[in-house]
């Protein structure tokens, strides 16, 4: 069986996660990221599937149960049961890290009646047959196997990374070191013999100084006694847990050759049938090296950028390096550059987002917003000619009288302004 950990609040993707959890961000125009696990699982013929949830869970259920009849008419047999934390006798509430979500539904692996347990992160984009590193799980003879990709050095730190020997068994294992010694990067994917994960939840549970985490305190433990092995996944997978590799993830599948194909005849990735009508372009509609999704008007221009369902981007209007969420307007003679649009957005006349060449990183997000992207939250309003630097963040439901003026500078934000309270 798979337990699905999906309960994220990916704080570093910023506005984006301030509705919802990272795995129910939108991508690719018409899917969420959580789509790409699940329809894995469901590939690879594992039809037990538990979905552990915890923070801002609403949006990805309402994905996951209505998508689910899709999801099951693939599959021959088999479920997708959502967990949420629950406060218990025992006093168990949230979750306290990944390994105590899995700990505390031991139970559901217990009903599962398997030999195997998947451990899978909810907020990677990849396409993987799960049965390859099962059966090299078998070959090895292995305890516990950890799904390993190579990534670049200068991003190494932001990984679990390992070192293995010439046999692939795991000698060490560093959670987001600063000094990286090592560029294989763990997957967020283990796959447990059953009565191991089991002793391992136990034993971590019962530890009072433990972070109760599989990257930072399960593997260092279960190195020193049990025989974890590594296989290393050697085709695309991205962790699109920053909004610079959000973005640049999304701006994969629009290159020529995209590194993750979803146009081949055996790819089957499933996702929420919205089943809006086809795409209309209009007489001076110009569109190149851009994903549409269907239910959208374009009457303007489109260049370089992922546009979701239902979008309408008005005359004039031009759409550059972006992504653009559900249900949103960009208005007469608007300028969208490298920025993100999330649903729901009403972009005004003239209005020009990603002005200017000034790339100070956000005030309150430095960390987060540094790279020239500028987010609009959901369900924002745009007030007619406004210009928008770099980096900016415009929060959730801001509406025009919330803007202290016509040009936001790179690097600040806007917020929905707190109702005043009426005195008594």
């Amino acid at each position: 069986m798979a337990m699905i950990l999906a309960g994220g609040s990916g704080e570093r993707l910023s506005v984006l996660t301030e509705e919802r959890s990272k795995p129910a961000v939108p991508f690719g125009g018409l899917y969420r990221v959580i789509d790409f696990t699940i329809s894995n699982c469901v590939n690879s013929g594992i039809h037990h599937i538990a979905v552990l949830t915890q923070y801002r869970p609403r949006s990805l259920a309402e994905h996951i149960l209505g998508s689910e009849q899709r999801w099951e008419q693939t599959a021959a047999a088999g479920r997708i049961r959502m967990l949420h934390p629950y406060l218990s006798r025992d006093g168990h509430g949230w979750y306290k890290g990944t390994a105590d979500a899995v700990y505390q539904n031991l139970s559901v692996v217990d009903e599962g009646k398997v030999d195997e347990v998947l451990i899978l992160a909810g907020d990677h984009v990849y396409l993987m047959d799960y049965n390859d590193i099962l059966r090299y799980h078998r070959m090895k003879r292995a305890e516990v196997t950890v799904g390993l990709v190579e990534v670049p050095l200068e991003v190494a730190s932001q990984f679990g990374l390992v070192t293995w020997d010439v046999s692939h068994s795991i000698t060490g294992f560093q959670e987001k070191p600063k000094d990286p010694a090592s560029t294989l990067a763990s997957m967020g994917i283990y796959v447990f013999n059953k009565e191991i994960l089991v002793e391992c939840l136990e034993r971590d549970a019962a530890e009072e100084g433990s972070g109760h985490d599989f990257g930072r305190d399960i593997m260092p433990h279960i190195l020193k006694e049990h025989k974890v092995v590594g296989y290393k996944f050697n085709d695309y997978w991205r962790d699109v847990g920053t909004v610079e590799a959000y973005w640049q993830a999304n701006m994969d599948l629009i290159v020529d050759l995209p590194p993750l194909n979803l146009y081949g005849l055996e790819t089957k990735v499933f996702t929420f049938p919205r089943n809006p009508p086809p795409v209309k372009l209009g007489p001076n509609a110009q569109v190149s090296r851009s994903l549409i999704c269907n239910g959208s008007i374009i009457n303007g221009r489109v260049v370089n950028s992922v546009i979701s369902d239902r979008v309408f981007v008005e005359e004039d209007a031009v759409v550059a390096d972006s992504i653009v969420f559900s249900d949103t307007t960009i208005g007469k003679g608007a300028l969208i550059h490298r920025s993100i649009i999330d649903k729901e957005v009403s972009v005004g006349q003239r209005c020009h987002i990603g002005f200017w060449e000034d790339y100070t990183p956000n005030s309150k997000e430095p960390e987060y917003l540094n790279s020239g992207i500028t987010l609009v939250g959901k369900g924002s309003k745009i007030p007619d000619g406004e210009r928008i630097g770099r980096n900016v963040r415009v929060g959730c439901l801001v509406d025009k009288g919330d803007f202290p003026s016509d040009f936001i500078p790179s690097g600040a934000s806007v917020e929905k302004k707190k109702p005043r309270r009426h005195r008594v």
